[in-house]
C-alpha cells in the first residue's frame, strides 16, 4: 500500500492551535453532521454551540429534533465552526473541523445546574427553552480536528493541541 502523504499539511504550530482553539470558544453556533438512521445519509444541521467548562464542545438539542435520533443511534459525527468575515473570499476565512463523538448528559438541561447556568452565560436568549423537558445538552469528545486557516494554512489538531 502507497505510503499516505499530508499533501499541503503544515506541522502543527502554537499559532493553529490558537486559533484552533479561539475558533472554538468564539463559536456561538455550528454545522453538526450527523448519520441519518436507516438511510445512512449523511446530515447536516446547524446548532447552537457552546463549550463545558472544560471547553469541550456542547450544544442544547430537543429530543424531538432528526438529528438528536441520529447522535443517539451513531455518536460519531462532525462539527464545523468559523464564519466567513463581511469581505473578502469566503474561502480565505479560518474554520475548524472536529471528528467528534457525542454524549448525551444525563437528565434534562434543567436538571444540570451548572451546566445550564455556565451554557445560559454564552447563550441567554437559550433561556426561553431551556427548561423544556424535552432538552438535553450533548457534550463532544473531540477525536481529532482539521483546522483550514485560510489558503495554503491547513493542519491537523489533536485533543490536546486544543487543551482538551
Amino acid at each position: 500500500m502507497p505510503e499516505k502523504k499530508d499533501g499541503p499539511i503544515r506541522p502543527t504550530d502554537d499559532e493553529a492551535r490558537t486559533l484552533g482553539r479561539g475558533l472554538l470558544d468564539g463559536a456561538r453556533f455550528a454545522a453538526l453532521a450527523v448519520m441519518e438512521p436507516g438511510t445512512s445519509m449523511p446530515m447536516v444541521t446547524r446548532v447552537a454551540m457552546g463549550t463545558t467548562p472544560q471547553g469541550a464542545p456542547l450544544t442544547l438539542i430537543s429530543t424531538l429534533s432528526g438529528h438528536t435520533t441520529a447522535l443517539s443511534d451513531n455518536p460519531a459525527c462532525s462539527l464545523l465552526v468559523g464564519e466567513p468575515g463581511e469581505k473578502g473570499d469566503p474561502l480565505t476565512h479560518p474554520r475548524l473541523t472536529l471528528q467528534c463523538s457525542a454524549e448525551f448528559l444525563t437528565g434534562a438541561a434543567a436538571q444540570n445546574t451548572e451546566m445550564r447556568q455556565h451554557y445560559l452565560q454564552a447563550h441567554p436568549k437559550a433561556k426561553l427553552y431551556i427548561d423544556f423537558a424535552d432538552f438535553r445538552f450533548v457534550a463532544f469528545r473531540v477525536l481529532r480536528g482539521y483546522l483550514n486557516g485560510g489558503f495554503g494554512r491547513a493542519f491537523h489538531l489533536t485533543p490536546a493541541d486544543l487543551g482538551l
